[in-house]
């Protein structure tokens, strides 16, 4: 889920028939071959583990929530629905983003896996909202809902031009939270199949920030965090925080200024920030709500009330 996955950085370029030795003569071999990136000095060095780092937490923030939700069963109650389908519809503009702006393999494959463990959530919360049913209309609407965002979903990516090109545009890594096109000096010099990546990639970032307020709702509606696991929010929050350091420490390309570096980048910097901010709220939530109330407050009194009057 997320991410808010894969990170945003340009540099010199790659393409498949690139020449390391002319473009990136100072670089790590295995960090041009395997990411498509030239890192030539340690702050490039810093910015890709970082990279890696952020992809790793975004991988396996999904893993705390499964466990939880096995061992307690009330994931139809303790998470949003809207939550998990704002999540998904951010994760498929994000794949579909990626292969419009023709991003490395890492980046196509990690976006897949993101787009898959989202499925597995919903089909998780949707079998326990089957199993704990308590009003049969509010589960149709789920459904309906869950339906609607799956065919987007599905119609997505089956867009025309998704499919992968022999040559790469310059790329490095991509955040689950955000995504860019290729590296370009201008939005003017973008193709039109990029210009298209590019706004999928923006609306990917609303997508996740707008996926926060439900949780952050049905939290405080329940007064309780009971079934919500706080790694998952915790490793969101270090991927995101990891992505943005990445992408400040990365020398920009020589051909591109520090500050039109930051501008291109400035969006996804924004929407992770924002994302991350409202991460931390749902943490203060998690202390807030740590001692979920009474259910039964009636029970509580006649068992503290005296035996004889």
């Amino acid at each position: 889920m997320a991410t808010d996955g894969v990170l945003a950085r340009g540099t010199l370029g790659w393409t498949s028939g690139g020449n390391f030795t002319s473009l990136c003569p100072n670089g790590t071999k295995w960090v041009w071959d395997g990411l498509g990136e030239c890192a030539q000095d340690g702050r490039d060095m810093a910015s890709v583990y970082l990279g890696l780092l952020s992809i790793v937490c975004f991988m396996v923030s999904s893993l705390p929530q499964y466990w939880n939700s096995w061992k307690k069963g009330n994931m139809d109650s303790a998470l949003s629905v809207w939550f998990l389908l704002l999540w998904l519809a951010g994760d498929s503009c994000n794949l579909v983003g990626s292969f419009l702006a023709d991003q490395l393999p890492l980046q196509t494959y990690t976006a897949v896996y993101y787009v898959l463990a989202d499925l597995l959530m919903l089909t998780m919360y949707t079998y326990y909202k089957l199993r704990n049913r308590r009003a049969a209309g509010r589960t149709a609407l789920n459904a309906v809902g869950v339906s609607c965002i799956l065919g987007l979903s599905a119609s997505l990516t089956r867009l025309p031009g998704l499919s992968p090109q022999p040559e790469m545009s310059p790329s490095g890594f991509r955040s689950r939270s955000l995504l860019s096109t290729a590296d370009a000096g201008a939005i003017a010099a973008f193709t039109t199949k990029e210009i298209v990546g590019f706004s999928i990639g923006s609306l990917s970032s609303v997508l996740y920030l707008c996926s926060r307020l439900p949780q952050m709702y049905t939290n405080f509606r329940r007064k309780s965090t009971e079934g919500v696991s706080y790694f998952l929010f915790a490793l969101v929050i270090l991927g995101n925080a990891t992505y943005g350091l990445s992408v400040l420490l990365k020398n920009p390309d020589q051909s591109q200024g520090e500050r039109s570096y930051l501008v291109h980048h400035l969006p996804w910097l924004i929407g992770s920030l924002g994302t991350l901010s409202l991460d931390l709220i749902i943490s203060i939530q998690f202390l807030i709500y740590r001692n979920p109330p009474d259910q039964n407050p009636s029970l509580h009194q006649e068992e503290s009330a005296p035996l004889i009057g």
